[in-house]
């Protein structure tokens, strides 16, 4: 009888380890092939996309677009403010585009196409900080009209709440195994 309470605490506790850790995952801008693009209205903007998602450090960003039509720039702030093009973070053209976000904060891309940044072909991606990653539950990125800086973690409790909840259900184990 004494074995079905371990086997649940047992799960209990790999529950809240699995919880814990996190993979690094690819997101494919705008959640399909073809979304690197003009787009035909402001709701259809890239930029409402990263707002629903959330990047962490060690993500990548994946673009597939025709190669011979585009491409896609990383750029800093004021050239994406400004669409300038002429010198570019980095420029990729493959077609087959993955970056690997590997700081926390802004990222700003364009359009290398003539005019298509103007019309609205951007995106900025914000990455959460590695030390304040909510552990349990999401919540949307912020607005890329509030970026102004590093990426501010959400003031959540979160994160304590589960290394408290985490510490008490170890402690019902240790309590159980010693009876």
């Amino acid at each position: 009888m004494a074995s079905f309470p371990m086997a649940v605490c047992s799960s209990l506790v790999f529950f809240f380890l699995f919880l814990g850790f996190s993979e690094a995952r690819d997101h494919l801008v705008g959640g399909k092939s073809d979304s690197w693009k003009v787009p035909s209205s402001e709701s259809d903007s890239l930029n409402h996309w990263a707002e629903k998602s959330r990047f962490q450090v060690g993500d990548s960003l994946v673009w597939k677009f025709d190669a011979s039509k585009d491409s896609v720039l990383q750029v800093t702030k004021r050239d994406y403010v400004t669409c300038n093009t002429s010198s570019p973070i980095e420029t990729y053209t493959d077609g087959n585009t993955k970056v690997k976000l590997e700081r926390s904060g802004p990222y700003y891309f364009i359009s290398g196409a003539e005019g298509h940044c103007e019309k609205g072909q951007k995106l900025i991606v914000v990455v959460i900080s590695e030390k304040h990653r909510p552990s349990m539950g999401v919540s949307p990125a912020p607005s890329p009209a509030e970026v102004e800086g590093p990426a501010v973690a959400p003031t959540s409790s979160a994160h304590a709440n589960f290394k408290e909840g985490f510490l008490v259900a170890m402690g019902a184990l240790v309590g159980f195994l010693l009876m």
